[in-house]
């Protein structure tokens, strides 16, 4: 059902400030949109950076008069824990997709698992996967991947500022990255796969941080759930005071 904001049964609530949400598995991006929009009446609501509907964590959202720094919070370096597991390869590269190869991983180390992982470090070109948001010629990628459609898409530029191992037990491999925006965590995943000959998948991704923003923050949708319009807006401005506190150091 189409949202309308004159036949809501509350008021219309023109909230304006950033609502971080720690974004629940199966739920898209826009379905956090959706149920924040239709749950408060809030006619203006955005989110800065998209988050598979398998992924979890920081989700940004802006609302009211904040939707202008949208941009400009989507372009801010994000942080990730993510599981790499190898021995497949999908479709999406992750495991939403369907498997489209299995390999025998059982010649791959620990210490070359290690090696070839953290040799990602730095800048580079990365080609974006075709489930994808990202736009060729006003269409979104995973609009022509669902007509079956494969496009030869542009390699861009991404930098891993780090990326930290904390556990490896193979065929899976657990890693927090910084990244810069627009990196995609599952055509890592499947770039260290094929230079190790094996193949590999995002088997878990969970977003910890957005520029300032922390997923320790964050609201879960159980607890909107609970929220009325008046909750809401002691919240908004509560986070608002105590954000604008801790960047003047006070």
């Amino acid at each position: 059902m189409r949202y309308n904001p004159k036949k809501h049964r509350l008021p219309v609530f023109n909230a304006n400030g950033v609502l971080l949400i720690d974004k629940p598995v199966e739920w898209t991006s826009f379905d956090v949109v959706n149920f924040v929009r239709a749950r408060f009446n809030i006619p203006k609501v955005g989110h800065c950076g998209t988050l598979d509907p398998a992924a979890t964590g920081l989700l940004v959202l802006v609302l009211g008069k904040f939707t202008l720094l949208s941009q400009k919070f989507s372009g801010e370096d994000k942080v990730y824990e993510a599981t790499l597991r190898l021995g497949l390869e999908t479709d999406t590269e992750d495991m939403d997709g369907q498997v489209v190869a299995e390999h025998d991983w059982s010649q791959v180390t620990e210490a070359m698992l290690r090696e070839t992982l953290t040799s990602f470090i730095g800048v580079q070109q990365q080609t974006p996967p075709m489930v994808s948001a990202v736009k060729k010629d006003g269409k979104k990628l995973y609009e022509l991947a669902r007509q079956g459609v494969e496009i030869e898409r542009e390699s861009r530029e991404i930098t891993i500022f780090s990326l930290d191992i904390s556990r490896v037990e193979l065929p899976r491999c657990d890693f927090t990255m910084r990244c810069s925006k627009g990196t995609y965590v599952r055509t890592l995943c499947a770039d260290v796969g094929r230079r190790l000959g094996c193949g590999g998948v995002l088997e878990k991704l969970r977003r910890l941080r957005s520029g300032s923003f922390d997923v320790a923050d964050a609201l879960t949708i159980e607890q909107l759930k609970t929220f009325e319009q008046g909750d809401l807006e002691a919240h908004l401005r509560r986070f608002l005071f105590e954000k604008l506190s801790r960047i003047a150091g006070v």
